[in-house]
């Protein structure tokens, strides 16, 4: 400005009205010009740290954790509008930014795919696992490839992977049985009986039980690791068992069951269910899918709220984790929500839904999209947490507690 300024006082001392007209536009151009491409500059360095999303970018560093989000699809019965088929994969770091799409099998015997059932890791195989309908798949993490797809009698539905990633509880589809599974190979070790129809697994922590969700039973069975035999059930809880969750120290259960828009709390200990809440200021109503009110359920990994899946009233209701349970909020959700878990580090709430929740203020950051920008939802999604192409660490999806 003070260049522009002193030209301006010279070109006075000049009598040629031209010269001065054409010395100041060169003069107002080459400032404006300067000025541009400052503006710009600041454009660049700015958008190098900030996502599409508005979030900050996190640059990783060679041999840094990188954390993603694995979103096996069709993860809501088979509908191909809610992601298309295959595992979507998302970068946390990044605000949740869709990275790829890993091919993947799972058919119906028409050739179209079939429905997710779970999605499961080992760590030392350094592998995926999708169950659908029909088979159960490896996928090697850093190939990508499937590594064998099998087929069960019986079908499959949503298994759990012990500890030390080397044994998988494969539920039956609502038949009367487990399979206990080699991960290594998908080789059948045995065959446990329940009572009515095999569903929902957890393979605790700790490695020394295995909680089995009968969905035709008020009880939630527990098997013992080392012989593969039921040694103890837990309830009777009020109607039929249907998604639960467990506390990090494995002495309690949260659970749902049939026609209660709420949830029960049992002791893994003695074996007691202790207590009902019912969500207040909701009424239950029909529900496109599942057929029980609140079809999903959570703990975050402090272990300080619940969160409840909400099927008629699209919401997810958070309660206190501490007794009496206290109902703390409601978050209204685009979709029926059938499932929710989170991050690893208790940041981000994952609904089936399709959202990414702020766990601490509530607020719905995104919407999971593809690379089409269409709506991602699934209840089949955990967090993988890689070093280069690796995995290091895994979450669950289950939302267990991680107070041990």
């Amino acid at each position: 400005m003070i260049r522009f300024l002193l030209t301006f006082y010279s070109c006075l001392c000049v009598e040629s009205d031209e010269f001065l007209k054409r010395t100041l536009y060169l003069e107002y151009m080459t400032m404006t010009t300067i000025r541009f491409f400052r503006y710009l500059l600041v454009i660049l360095l700015v958008s190098s740290f900030i996502n599409a999303n508005g979030q900050p970018v996190q640059k990783a560093s060679k041999g840094s954790v990188k954390h993603y989000l694995y979103v096996a699809v069709p993860g809501i019965r088979d509908y191909l509008g809610y992601g298309g088929h295959g595992v979507l994969v998302f970068d946390i770091d990044n605000g949740h930014q869709y990275v790829k799409r890993i091919k993947t099998g799972g058919l119906h015997p028409d050739g179209t795919p079939s429905n997710v059932k779970g999605i499961a890791v080992s760590l030392p195989l350094n592998s995926l696992y999708v169950s659908t309908l029909e088979s159960l798949q490896r996928i090697d993490l850093t190939t990508e490839k499937i590594v064998w797809e099998k087929r069960y009698e019986g079908g499959c539905d949503r298994m759990s992977i012990s500890p030390d990633g080397k044994t998988m509880y494969l539920p039956s589809l609502e038949k009367e049985f487990w399979n206990v599974v080699d991960c290594e190979n998908g080789a059948i070790i045995k065959k446990i009986q329940v009572v009515k129809r095999a569903h929902n697994t957890i393979y605790a922590p700790s490695g020394k039980f295995v909680y089995l969700d009968d969905i035709g039973s008020p009880w939630l069975h527990v098997a013992d690791p080392a012989t593969h035999t039921l040694v103890q059930k837990i309830g009777p809880f009020s109607n039929f068992v249907r998604p639960f969750t467990i506390n990090g120290k494995e002495d309690l259960v949260y659970v749902t069951v049939d026609s209660l828009l709420g949830f029960e709390v049992g002791n893994l200990k003695d074996g007691k269910k202790t207590t009902q809440v019912v969500v207040e200021g909701w009424n239950m109503g029909p529900v496109r899918r599942h057929g029980n009110p609140s079809h999903g359920i959570g703990l975050t990994p402090d272990e300080k709220e619940i969160w409840l899946c909400d099927g008629h009233n699209m919401r997810m209701h958070v309660f206190s984790a501490t007794p009496p349970y206290q109902q703390l909020t409601t978050i209204p959700v685009q979709d029926m929500p059938g499932w929710i878990t989170f991050s690893i580090d208790g940041k981000y709430a994952y609904p089936s839904s399709g959202e990414v929740i702020d766990v601490k203020t509530r607020k719905i950051l995104l919407t999971l999209k593809d690379e089409f920008y269409n709506n991602v939802a699934s209840e089949k999604m955990m967090e993988i947490d890689f070093v280069g192409n690796k995995a290091v660490k895994v979450g669950d999806q289950f939302g267990i507690g991680r107070v041990r």
